[in-house]
């Protein structure tokens, strides 16, 4: 028994006390100077030292999206579990079809403590670190001082907001963790008053000190200020997220517009008007990130058919994980017009490259449907030949490779117009200028009414495949996560192999809601910590 808890003990101060330590892998896209190994002296005590924690942040912000568990599941587990999207096959299938990572002591949830909670502590406690120390250090210029504990000050809040919503029961700190205080207890999780205080002041801070303009890949006023305007939802505070998001799309200071078409919103680099925030991951940069297969997760394996090689235009080369549904797939085609579903945001129909049938269709599939109750090799169709979300692929990618250096959009202005819209209307305002906006940039017809469903419905066309959708199933509410899981998860009757046990519908539990605390995260807490409820 005294071995064991020296384990833990050891194990709790080795987690804790890495934020002494900082690995600077600096963004040369940051115009800071590379490092190496810089103890924690240099780090904590110097205007410089400062300034390269600061940069860390980024780059610890980048890791959940490079580290390879389970085909980069950081990067696409949160879009696999979704009402929106079919997940074929491997760890990620199972994850998003509620096969695992539903107990405190499944492989999933080891996974997922790995990728979010330990990850985002990692963040918060180094960013604390950072914040305290630059409050305290004598003779910093107060210009530095100010954007040091600002930039901090928004990866802390941020990353509390999304353990927040990913597991509801977690403990806030804003107290830096020293030899002293590594072994003390948390007794219990935080309240959302404490919660919601200390993300809206961090958030507040950071508002009042960064500027609008700034390096492309670093957060800014309107990142900050797009991150409010998503607190306050969370909060039922509508006043508030209305007043974030128009200071966003409407301040005469904002450089934010939404770009002219949607065919421009990933194309190339992603620094165009509309984004708030992109983790970057460059080519030859010290620092600039490793690859990923995001994209290869979300495209299908096309290239597996004789008279077609993987190309950009295409796709690029794809693993066929997590696809879009029938239900987003009917949600894109209400409209003929919508551009969402012409090659932009997906990719719906595969021409020959090679061969006597050079341009034409492949048609040599048929899914499962009403004209086609039995389909023709139904799961070839899903594999080689289904839509594919193509908002990752870049116009430089290796297309004889799975692995892929992408930037990544995090955060942009489309989500905050539909912020706008919702929030307006469940207060004050008219909120169709702002969902319409939207549409029309799609050249959709402009809706006449907005409600809930108005919105979850754009939202789906707009935001899918970017991480946000169950985070907003969630805020709505158990009654909307519940209806939307039970009835549009998966492909139900279109893919029939992954009915039964398969099913993510029949599979769903209310208690899903929030995700289950890792049991050896747990353990590492006080006795009287709370499991989520119904683990």
């Amino acid at each position: 028994m005294k071995t064991i808890i020296l384990y833990k003990n050891v194990y709790k101060a080795m987690l804790f006390l890495s934020t002494l330590l900082l690995i600077i892998s600096c963004e040369g896209f940051l115009d800071e100077d590379p490092g190496t190994l810089i103890d924690s002296d240099y780090i904590y005590s110097t205007e410089e030292g400062l300034k390269s924690g600061v940069v860390s942040l980024y780059k610890f912000n980048r890791d959940r999206y490079d580290t390879n568990i389970q085909d980069f599941m950081g990067a696409v587990l949160m879009q696999s579990r979704s009402d929106l999207t079919f997940s074929r096959t491997g760890y990620t299938g199972l994850m998003g079809r509620y096969q695992r990572g539903i107990s405190p002591i499944d492989l999933g949830t080891n996974f997922t403590s790995r990728l979010f909670w330990k990850h985002f502590y990692n963040i918060t406690n180094k960013a604390t670190s950072i914040i305290n120390a630059a409050e305290n250090l004598e003779g910093l210029d107060e210009d530095a001082k100010k954007q040091i504990i600002a930039e901090a000050k928004f990866f802390r809040a941020n990353s509390y907001f999304f353990l927040y919503r990913m597991y509801n029961n977690i403990y806030v700190n804003a107290e830096t963790i020293t030899v002293d205080n590594a072994f003390d207890v948390v007794e219990t999780s935080s309240t959302e008053e404490e919660i919601f205080s200390l993300l809206n002041s961090d958030l507040e801070y950071a508002i009042e000190n960064l500027d609008w303009n700034v390096t492309y890949g670093k957060v800014s006023k309107g990142t900050a200020k797009h991150v409010k305007a998503k607190v306050a939802m969370w909060e039922g505070n509508w006043a508030e997220a209305k007043k974030q998001a128009l200071d966003v799309i409407e301040d005469p200071m904002s450089p934010h517009s939404l770009v002219a078409t949607t065919a421009d919103v990933f194309k190339g680099n992603k620094n165009n008007s509309e984004q708030l925030f992109v983790v970057q991951s460059q080519d030859d940069v010290l620092g600039g990130g490793n690859t990923t297969m995001m994209n290869a997760n979300f495209v299908t394996q096309y290239f597996q058919i004789s008279g077609i090689e993987a190309n950009i235009e295409q796709g690029g080369r794809g693993f066929s994980r997590v696809l879009p549904n029938n239900y987003l797939l009917g949600l894109l085609a209400e409209d003929p017009n919508d551009t969402r579903d012409d090659d932009t945001y997906f990719r719906l129909k595969y021409y020959y490259t090679s061969g006597p049938n050079v341009g034409q269709e492949i048609e040599i599939y048929k899914p499962i449907s009403p004209a086609n109750p039995n389909g023709i090799q139904y799961q070839r169709y899903y594999q080689r030949l289904h839509p594919s979300c193509i908002k990752f692929a870049e116009e430089d990618d290796n297309p004889e490779s799975y692995l892929q250096r992408s930037n990544i959009m995090v955060y942009r202005l489309a989500e905050t117009y539909l912020i706008a819209a919702e929030a307006m209307m469940r207060s004050t305002g008219d909120p169709l200028p702002y969902i319409n906006a939207i549409r029309v940039r799609a050249k959709a017809a402009p809706v006449a009414v907005v409600n809930e469903q108005v919105i979850l419905d754009e939202r789906a066309r707009e935001l899918s495949f970017e991480g946000q959708r169950w985070f907003t199933l969630k805020r709505m509410g158990q009654d909307v996560i519940n209806r939307q899981i039970r009835n549009y998860a998966g492909d139900g009757d279109f893919f029939p192999a992954n009915n039964g046990v398969k099913d993510p519908r029949a599979n769903w539990q209310d208690h899903f809601i929030n995700w289950p605390i890792f049991q050896e995260d747990l353990d590492l807490l006080g006795s009287n910590y709370p499991q989520n409820l119904g683990y």
